[in-house]
């Protein structure tokens, strides 16, 4: 069959039923002709189109990837059809390589964090966190540290899928039908505050806690073990969790007191997420790797990056040194071309500087719906928020019928009638969350505060 704009919504969606199988997703809710399957598609600016025609505010830029929103398809199609006809693959492998992905790799080191000045390439996040695990236990056992082979991670946070990433996922439900870990892991906790003590509020007071929480871990594992420690700037899982003043400092004298590797996940949080080029620099994160994808080409093609510090690099290459380890898509030309072109439209079109003007009106808006009562807390930075929701029994937990007919039912249909593509977790802590496309101007972020408002009103007229 064909997939064209011609053909009709249902024979799409009973195609779907019959022969795709979905991410994250339970295939068999679909229904028999996929009458449960949303399908998306055209997109346009800050907006998609579904296949009945309908048109939806993307409030979650696809999946954190579309930076630009829709509108630069012609400069992405005229830098992919420059390339492709220059030339259409080359691996970076066995001391080969190829302009395009060389030129980005300069220009991200002209961006990056201080003294991170190296890149290795993949095709996702999920690759560019399993790189970083590789070249954290390579710079260890060349340095003659072999007993480096633990890494630590936060309650709550995800880092992708494969295997070893999923092995810094902390989620059960996730990992465990694929039997034990192939990294041993340690969690501490995350840097949410909601539901803590009063005493907590202070920034100072809570670094602490959360620092010396870190550092007592540490001890018990031996500092001698630890390869790395892995965390987002602002944790995605869970609800946009920020960090307190004062926390990736912190990390940072840890990680130089015990001789392991910081690595900041920037899957998410980089490329303007936040309002800066990496999320990080708005905390004063100062890591040894960072890891990269979505965002670096805006949505347009697939790309990860694990971006690496001149110290690391100067171990792991030294003279007879091989680091083992490769992707046959990494750097792919095309992926590397729109990249580059991502960057400089967000350089020219002064993307940065429209999420920074536009993101204490954002989080003025959102704090307001903190008066619902179905809200238990509003947290979030730059264009990336999430609602933690209360519910209907002591101590806000949802009843199951509370939570099957709210969370599952009611918020997510209201959200989509009325034309806005939000994230709703139905999981441990339910939530509502955003992450607009960075073009997105002051009238459709209140829009996107405005429908979340009235789905919520009514969400708490029910409990």
């Amino acid at each position: 069959m064909t997939t064209s704009t011609r053909t009709p919504a249902g024979e799409l969606s009973a195609t779907a039923a019959r022969h795709l199988l979905l991410n994250m997703t339970p295939n068999g809710s679909l229904g028999s002709d996929g009458e449960n399957l949303f399908v998306v598609r055209r997109g346009e600016g800050p907006y998609v189109h579904d296949a009945d025609g309908r048109r939806h505010i993307d409030g979650l830029s696809g999946l954190y990837c579309c930076q630009l929103g829709y509108s630069y398809a012609p400069e992405f199609a005229e830098a992919a059809d420059k390339q492709l006809r220059e030339l259409c693959f080359s691996p970076l492998w066995s001391a080969s390589a190829h302009p395009t992905a060389i030129e980005l790799a300069e220009r991200l080191s002209r961006i990056a964090p201080p003294g991170i000045e190296h890149t290795f390439f993949s095709g996702g996040g999920a690759e560019a966190v399993e790189t970083a695990w590789k070249i954290a236990r390579r710079y260890h056992a060349l340095r003659g540290e072999t007993g480096r082979v633990k890494a630590i991670a936060r309650r709550g946070a995800y880092h992708g899928l494969t295997i070893g990433a999923l092995s810094l996922t902390d989620d059960p439900g996730l990992r465990e039908p694929y039997g034990p870990g192939a990294i041993e892991t340690r969690f501490v906790s995350n840097t949410n505050r909601f539901g803590l003590d009063p005493e907590y509020a202070d920034d100072a007071a809570y670094t602490a806690r959360l620092l010396a929480e870190l550092e007592a871990a540490i001890l018990a594992e031996g500092p001698e073990t630890i390869a790395m420690l892995i965390a987002e700037p602002v944790q995605n899982r869970g609800g946009c969790i920020t960090p307190p003043e004062g926390y990736w400092p912190g990390l940072r004298r840890l990680a130089d007191r015990h001789g392991f590797l910081l690595v900041a996940d920037e899957v998410i949080t980089a490329f303007g997420r936040l309002g800066e080029w990496f999320g990080g620099d708005r905390y004063g994160a100062r890591p040894d790797i960072v890891t990269v994808a979505k965002g670096i080409t805006a949505g347009y093609a697939p790309m990860g990056a694990t971006l690496v510090s001149s110290r690391v690099v100067e171990v792991i290459n030294r003279p007879g040194a091989v680091l083992n380890h490769g992707y046959t898509f990494a750097g792919h030309p095309l992926s590397a071309a729109i990249a580059l072109r991502s960057l400089e439209i967000m350089e020219r079109d002064r993307i940065l500087d429209n999420v920074r003007s536009h993101q204490d009106h954002l989080a003025q808006r959102m704090a307001s719906l903190a008066a619902l009562p179905i809200v238990g807390d509003v947290r979030g930075a730059g264009f990336f928020y999430a609602l933690e929701l209360v519910g209907d029994l002591d101590g806000g937990a949802f009843s199951d019928t509370a939570r099957a007919d709210l969370i599952a039912g009611l918020i997510p249909r209201r959200l989509r009638e009325a034309g806005l593509l939000a994230r709703v977790y139905n999981r441990a802590a339910p939530l509502v969350q955003i992450a607009p496309p960075l073009i997105s101007d002051r009238e459709l972020l209140d829009r996107i505060a405005e429908i979340i408002a009235d789905t919520l009103d009514e969400a708490s007229a029910r409990l």
